[in-house]
């Protein structure tokens, strides 16, 4: 059992932390979310809990990328990490009856949701799914670089072109050698390449979009259901509610996983042509005047579900079995 619960609210730049110790007790402090920004958490963290690694018990809200380097610094250092759905602390921050909400509150509410809730611990992606996370972000920056030079050639004076040439040329050769490691490390890790052959049987999904997948879900069964990853990957209902006056949805919750929303968006379009499953659910839902943006988001909701119940199930896609189960 912990003496001492540490809330953190991650943000892009900066990390808001409040320990919670068996006193009732907070002491707070604000750490820049870098290498540096990480180390000097923790070395503050054993000046106040000598023995942290037994004694801490971490907690911070899923949030997209941002969390992940720190979570898996603390994981290395053998700390109990707990990341948990922002919908969860939501709620508990709720029934608390909280009115002030500032950055700094929001770390002593997670240090006293994990206190209460006991929250369980997060499970650290393998060694093969660190790499190819870090393949696929590699390959998603030279794309964009790629994408950036070759519209600047579009407009270009002569006098520069061949400078872009070069450029591109460079970046297509480091985007094929990523490429080809994105591939081995898929190759060499046993659990990658059977979890992306079964991936390769859904239609809709190919060479960019697989690795995407393993890399961002990692194992699946780390997600307790499919209502779990779908709130991971920020393809969740954004509701708001309060009384009769107001019952709307506002599109999709933006707390999530961004990189594995996006990753979805192209697939669920081929989907729609290619898949039985999915091509039969957006013709439903264009027999019912559903707007265009609302089908393809409730493609990529149908979608994801079926990447989850494959990879769950260990089971190639079957058309018949997903053919009745709406997102």
């Amino acid at each position: 059992m912990s003496s001492f619960f540490l809330g953190i609210d991650v943000s892009k730049a900066k990390l808001d932390v409040a320990l919670l110790s068996e006193q009732a007790k907070y002491k707070s402090k604000v750490f820049a979310n870098n290498p540096a920004g990480h180390t000097a958490l923790w070395q503050w963290l054993q000046a106040h809990a000598p023995e942290a690694a037994a004694d801490v018990h971490v907690c911070m809200e899923a949030t997209g990328s941002y969390h992940e380097p720190l979570a898996l610094h603390l994981h290395d250092l053998a700390v109990c990490v707990s990341v948990v759905n922002p919908m969860r602390v939501k709620r508990f921050i709720e029934t608390e009856g909280t009115r002030n909400k500032t950055d700094s509150s929001d770390a002593k509410s997670l240090a006293r949701f994990c206190q209460t809730m006991q929250p369980e611990r997060w499970e650290a992606p393998s060694v093969g799914v660190r790499t190819l996370q870090a393949l696929v972000a590699r390959l998603d920056a030279l794309q964009e670089m790629r994408l950036s030079e070759s519209n600047r050639l579009a407009v270009a004076h002569a006098a520069v072109q061949p400078s872009l040439h070069e450029v591109l040329a460079t970046l297509d050769r480091a985007i094929a050698d990523v490429k080809a490691q994105i591939r081995q490390t898929i190759d060499d890790d046993p659990d990658l390449r059977q979890r992306g052959e079964l991936l390769q049987s859904i239609p809709g999904l190919g060479e960019r979009t697989i690795p995407q997948l393993l890399a961002h879900i990692g194992r699946p069964e780390r997600f307790k259901n499919v209502k779990a990853l779908i709130a991971y990957a920020s393809l969740s209902p954004m509701i708001r509610q309060s009384g009769t006056s107001l019952n709307k949805r506002r599109g999709t919750h933006p707390q999530g996983h961004r990189q594995l929303k996006h990753a979805l968006y192209f697939p669920a379009l081929v989907a729609g042509k290619y898949n039985p499953a999915i091509a039969a659910f957006w013709q439903r839902l264009k027999a019912q005047n559903k707007p265009g943006m609302v089908i393809v988001v409730a493609c990529m909701h149908k979608l994801l579900a079926i990447v989850y119940g494959v990879l769950k199930s260990r089971t190639p896609f079957d058309a018949t079995r997903f053919a009745h189960h709406n997102a």
